[in-house]
C-alpha cells in the first residue's frame, strides 16, 4: 500500500503515520504538509528517516504540489490536512475556507483525474453542530455553527458530491475531540496542562458546562487505517471515543493531575462566540465494521499529563512567537470582560 498523507506533520495525522508505520510494515508513506504553525517536524522525528517514509513540503490546494506527492502513483489518500481550531476560525475565517474546502477539491481533482483507489477525509463531529441530547448519527443533516465545523461541513460536502457525481472512491470519518501527545498547545487540554505546569493559570470559558466526548488520538488514527481499508465506499463512519466530559469536569481533573488548585488556577473567561453546548455521536457504525477504542479514559488522561511533563523540550519552544501573539489577542479582553462582571 502506497499512501499519501496529507498533513502528517500535525498532531492526529502524525500519530496514523506513527501507527501505519508501526503495524503496516509493508506500507510507503509520503507526508504533504504546509508546515504552518502547528505542522511540526519532531511529531516525526524517530521516523523522518525510515526509507518508507518521504515528506514533501507544500499546500493541498496547489496542485503542482500535490501532483509532486502523488508522483508516479498512489493507491489511497488519507487528508489531515485542515485549519483546526475553533478561536482561530473565528479570527480568521477565511484561511479555513482556503485549506479545508479548496484545499479538499483540489485532492478530489486528483483522485478522479489519476483514478486512486480510495480518498479519505477526516473531518470532526462539530459538523453535526450542537446536540441538546441524545446522538448524532452519520445520515443526520449537517448544522456547523462556526467558521471552523462550516468549512470542514464544506469540505465533507464536496467529497460526497465527488462521489455522486464521478464515482469517486470516498470515505469520511468523524471524530469526537481527541486528546494526547503531540497536541499543538493552543487546544483546551494541552494548553491547561503547559499552563499549570509553569504555575500560570488556565482560560476556561463561560460556566465550563460544556459537554464534549473525548478520543485518544491513538484509538483515532487506528480508527482511520480500519474505515481506510475496510470501509465501503461512499460511507461516513462517526468515531466518538464515549466519554462524555464537561470542560469544567476535564478542567478540575487537570488540575489535580498537576498539583494545582481550582481556587489560584482557574479564570472563568467570557465565553467563546456562537459556542455549542453538547456534542455527542453514535459510533455504532464504526464499531459494526470492527473498531472500537481501547484506551480508558482516565489513564489515557493520566499519561497525556505526563508525557507533557516528561517532554518540556518539545511544547515550551512552541509556546513563544505566533502563539504568544495568538494568545494575546485570544484571551486578553476576555480576561478583561470577565473581571468587569
Amino acid at each position: 500500500m502506497r499512501l499519501l498523507v496529507t498533513g502528517g506533520l500535525g498532531f492526529i495525522g502524525s500519530a496514523f503515520i506513527r501507527l501505519v508505520v508501526r503495524e503496516r510494515p509493508d506500507a510507503q508513506i509520503v507526508n504533504l504538509d504546509a508546515m504552518t504553525y502547528a505542522g511540526n517536524p519532531a511529531n516525526l522525528r524517530d521516523i523522518e528517516h525510515d526509507p518508507r517514509y518521504s515528506f514533501v513540503r507544500g499546500e493541498i490546494g496547489d496542485p503542482a504540489a500535490v501532483a509532486q506527492a502523488i508522483g508516479e502513483g498512489i493507491d489511497a489518500i488519507v487528508n489531515f490536512a485542515a485549519e483546526t481550531h475553533v478561536d482561530r476560525s473565528i479570527l480568521d475565517p477565511e484561511a479555513f475556507l482556503r485549506t479545508d474546502i479548496l484545499g479538499t477539491h483540489t485532492l478530489l481533482e486528483a483522485v478522479h483525474e489519476r483514478r486512486i483507489a480510495r480518498y479519505l477525509q477526516v473531518s470532526t463531529d462539530e459538523v453535526y453542530g450542537d446536540v441538546a441530547s441524545g446522538h448524532s448519527r452519520e445520515e443526520d443533516p449537517l448544522r456547523p455553527r462556526s467558521p471552523y465545523s462550516a468549512s470542514k461541513a464544506g469540505g465533507d460536502l464536496q467529497v460526497l458530491a465527488y462521489r455522486a457525481t464521478f464515482g469517486s472512491p470516498v470515505l469520511v470519518t468523524r471524530g469526537s475531540n481527541t486528546y494526547g501527545p503531540y497536541q499543538y498547545p493552543e487546544k483546551l487540554i494541552p494548553l491547561f496542562v503547559t499552563n499549570l505546569l509553569d504555575d500560570e493559570p488556565v482560560p476556561l470559558y463561560g460556566d465550563g458546562q460544556q459537554i464534549r466526548d473525548w478520543l485518544h488520538v491513538e484509538d483515532h488514527a487506528r480508527g482511520i487505517l480500519h474505515v481506510l481499508e475496510h470501509g465501503a465506499l461512499g460511507e461516513i463512519y462517526n468515531l466518538g471515543g464515549g466519554n462524555p466530559r464537561t470542560n469544567l469536569e476535564i478542567t478540575r481533573r487537570l488540575v489535580e493531575g498537576c498539583d494545582r488548585s481550582m481556587e489560584s488556577h482557574v479564570r472563568h473567561v467570557a465565553d467563546r462566540l456562537g459556542h455549542d453546548r453538547r456534542y455527542a455521536i453514535d459510533s455504532s457504525k464504526a464499531m459494526a465494521l470492527g473498531w472500537q477504542p481501547r484506551v480508558d479514559f482516565e489513564d489515557g488522561l493520566t499519561k497525556t499529563i505526563a508525557w507533557y511533563r516528561n517532554h518540556e523540550a518539545w511544547w515550551r519552544p512552541l509556546k513563544s512567537g505566533e502563539f504568544l501573539e495568538y494568545y494575546r489577542r485570544q484571551y486578553a479582553h476576555r480576561e478583561e470582560e470577565s473581571v468587569g462582571e
